[in-house]
């Protein structure tokens, strides 16, 4: 697996936006997957983005590779982006919470 580099900010910047832990957010994939036509392969339930934040949580920083430093710049700047200035927990839109916790961010929840 090809390293890549990731600075200390944006590590820690990731792990603070995505304020589930990886036993949630699996659940939460789990979940939101299941329906009349249940995803036949729940461990790969749910978007592409929240599997590959899910893989990204299991791994050391060493471990990373090129794509997995692209989806924590995507998610860091979704989260921002969605969340402006205002990061104290909120409830929201349940629409909108639902696709955010879909990448690992609980509105609800505090930030770490």
């Amino acid at each position: 697996m090809a390293q890549s580099a990731i600075d200390t900010q944006l590590w820690d910047e990731f792990h603070r936006v995505v304020n589930m832990s990886s036993r949630e957010l699996a659940e939460w994939l789990r979940t939101r997957a299941a329906g009349p036509r249940t995803e036949a392969l729940p461990d790969q339930a749910g978007p592409p983005t929240g599997q590959h934040v899910l893989s990204i949580l299991g791994k050391r920083r060493t471990d990373l590779t090129d794509d997995d430093v692209r989806v924590i710049r995507k998610v860091v700047d979704r989260v921002h982006a969605e969340r402006r200035d205002d990061l104290a927990a909120t409830a929201g839109d349940p629409a909108w919470r639902h696709r955010m916790m879909s990448i690992g961010h609980d509105p609800l929840k505090p930030m770490r």
